[in-house]
């Protein structure tokens, strides 16, 4: 594998974990996710992440659920494998074994759990990127209690690891830190966009390489990244202000993602269940008719062809 065979672009969204009623992953379900990302022209896609509630699966159950996604899309569409551990010794054994399986790009998180100094992160991603020297990899950073990795920071990495491909900034007012690395690695960094896609608008013209939202709504964001990539603003703007509503609710709390996004996904036919795993949020009452009701609006939009969405044919019986 050589990273000039991976170029990742465009929207990769997050494939959330099914669940069966018994809380245990449900790989028929995931399998119909994957063909549901593949229907909706999407070049690639990423698990299990915050958003596939990977915090809450063993060690083993997150390298299932990449070689299900890896068998199931059988090179019809890139998996990036979310290899996330506080400890470099586990992330590193995850990180390889995705490999084996047949993930095309590893994704970390840089591990946030406690404040650590640049001197600490630098040992972690450095030993982890040496670790798989002939895969592309993603870096994620969110940091809840201050800013995300520093611009001389992340042009060090990419000197020193030429596997270092890919970085995923996660915090609002970014684009001119976005605007920075660009400028200090020459444009070899794809940088990507999270948060649901809330800032994609934004950042396109700045010159991100993509975003990483929740996959319900990833045909429509691709429809919304293409157009404001090649300038047909005005369009852009009015096809992302129709899903704007459901984006902006469902952020609200990672765990209320969680249960707006499957439910959004049973609304589109690719699954028979919202459940999450335990603790999971309770919705109450009229959050459930809210986001029913928003859920209502992007099936609508879906079947206005005024948007020349591409369609993604349901995928239950």
């Amino acid at each position: 594998m050589t990273t000039k065979d991976n170029e990742l672009y465009g929207v990769v969204p997050i494939i959330p974990t099914p669940f069966t009623e018994q809380e245990e992953i449900d790989e028929e379900a995931l399998r119909h996710l994957v063909e549901f990302a593949i229907a909706g022209g999407i070049g690639a896609a990423c698990l299990p992440a915050y958003a596939s509630e990977f915090y809450k699966l063993t060690d083993d159950e997150k390298l299932q659920v990449v070689r299900v996604a890896v068998g199931q899309a059988a090179g019809r569409m890139k998996i990036v494998a979310q290899s996330n551990h506080p400890s470099l010794k586990v992330a590193i054994r995850l990180a390889q074994a995705n490999v084996e399986a047949g993930a095309d790009v590893i994704s970390l998180a840089v591990p946030r759990i406690f404040s650590l100094p640049e001197a600490s992160l630098k040992v972690y991603l450095s030993e982890f990127l040496k670790a798989i020297p002939d895969t592309p990899v993603l870096i994620q950073d969110f940091n809840p209690g201050g800013s995300s990795i520093s611009v001389p920071f992340i042009q060090e990495l990419m000197d020193n690891h030429p596997n270092f491909k890919y970085l995923k900034l996660e915090e609002p007012l970014c684009a001119p830190k976005f605007e920075s690395i660009i400028q200090a690695t020459e444009g070899r960094i794809g940088l990507f966009e999270g948060w649901g896609g809330l800032y994609m608008l934004e950042l396109v013209p700045v010159g991100i390489r993509g975003v990483m939202p929740g996959l319900a709504v990833a045909d429509i964001l691709q429809r919304v990244f293409t157009l404001r990539k090649n300038g047909e603003d005005a369009k852009a703007f009015e096809l992302f202000e129709k899903i704007m509503p459901q984006i902006f609710f469902s952020l609200q709390n990672m765990e209320l993602f969680h249960y707006a996004e499957k439910e959004l996904l049973m609304a589109r036919g690719v699954l028979n269940n919202s459940i999450a795993r335990q603790a999971a949020y309770l919705p109450d009452p009229s959050s459930v008719r809210y986001i029913r009701e928003l859920n209502q609006r992007v099936l609508e939009l879906l079947s206005d062809e005024t948007y020349a969405i591409r369609p993604a044919e349901k995928v239950l019986a």
